[in-house]
């Protein structure tokens, strides 16, 4: 009975054994992914601004812009662009809109990112776009890819339409949560005016008319944390400038805009929350149930060769009767 029980400890603890590294290195490649449906935003501020004021063309300084980013799952665009691709593909839909400190639109930028669920690496397929704009993407955007390494990664600018390096800096940590710090620097660059002006009239194209043309530099900042590779905080010194041209007047420049964007507080505390939330799960996947997958096969194994030892240790032998000698008779 003790062999028979330890054989079926035996074969349970080859079964946990050998689920632990299919579980790591191949249920979560095919496990863990970006939902296609997920809707995010973010509000972010740049508190004593430089603004321009299009109706007069000048710069001025205002107490706050507000910009707020959208980012919301096209379950259909996905599900059309993953027959031809192949693949688990998500496509979000993005928006960020300014607003100066009256409430008034400054810009709105529509943008569509297409990339792999599972690895976060674009995928190219009609539609991927800029301010309706088709564009290339070579590098991530918004999210990193889960398990996030030590290294640089290639970041995607969707205002100078460009992929350029961001750098890994350092691991820190913020509000409790380890995080790899990322800088990507876009050095001052030409970029398209947003099609959506804030002044009734003006245009990207009326403005190119007069020979003005738009220039961009940011110094951007991540915060991520490594094991789902989500950004807990993110910031930017942001410089916008408009050049040359009969619209400025005489003046060589004048700033665009000029802000040290940060997130707002509020999501800040969600933001964290919510990552330290899926961390946990991805760290079922990736550590907590492999490694506890081996220590259960280890203490099945350990147990089988206890039985087993037992079952091969001699019975200890019974002590025999005295026989009594048969009786004489004379």
């Amino acid at each position: 009975m003790r062999r028979k029980a330890g054989l079926i400890l035996l074969a349970f603890a080859v079964f946990f054994t050998a689920l632990s590294p299919l579980l790591r290195w191949y249920a979560f490649p095919r496990l863990a992914k970006v939902p296609a449906n997920q809707y995010q935003d973010m509000v972010l501020e740049a508190r004593d601004a430089t603004l321009l004021d299009y109706g007069t063309m000048k710069s001025r300084t205002v107490p706050k812009v507000t910009i707020v980013q959208t980012l919301k799952g096209n379950v259909e665009a996905g599900k059309k662009i993953e027959k031809s691709a192949g693949q688990d593909v998500v496509v979000w839909d993005g928006l960020s809109y300014v607003q100066g400190p009256d409430g008034k639109m400054v810009s709105r930028i529509p943008e569509r990112y297409i990339f792999d669920a599972h690895t976060q690496e674009p995928v190219h397929a009609t539609g991927e776009m800029v301010d309706g704009d088709p564009v290339r993407r070579d590098g991530i955007e918004f999210k990193w890819p889960f398990l996030t390494q030590k290294r640089d990664y290639e970041y995607f600018d969707a205002q100078a339409r460009v992929t350029a390096p961001i750098h890994y800096k350092g691991t820190q940590t913020f509000r409790g949560v380890r995080v790899y710090y990322f800088e990507q620097t876009i050095p001052w660059t030409k970029v398209p005016l947003p099609k959506a002006m804030p002044v009734q009239g003006i245009t990207p194209e009326s403005v190119a008319k007069t020979g003005t043309t738009r220039w961009y530099t940011t110094v951007r900042r991540f915060w991520v944390e490594p094991v789902t590779g989500a950004p807990v905080y993110g910031e930017e010194i942001h410089k916008e400038e408009l050049r040359g041209g009969t619209l400025l007047g005489g003046r060589a420049k004048v700033t665009a805009f000029a802000g040290h964007v940060k997130m707002r507080e509020d999501y800040i505390r969600s933001t964290v929350a919510l990552v330290k939330h899926n961390r946990t799960l991805v760290l079922m996947l990736t550590s907590y149930l492999p490694w506890g997958f081996v220590a259960l096969g280890v203490c099945l194994l350990s147990l089988s060769l206890y039985l087993e030892a037992r079952a091969r240790r001699p019975e200890e032998a019974a002590p025999s009767k005295a026989v009594e000698p048969d009786p004489v008779i004379a």
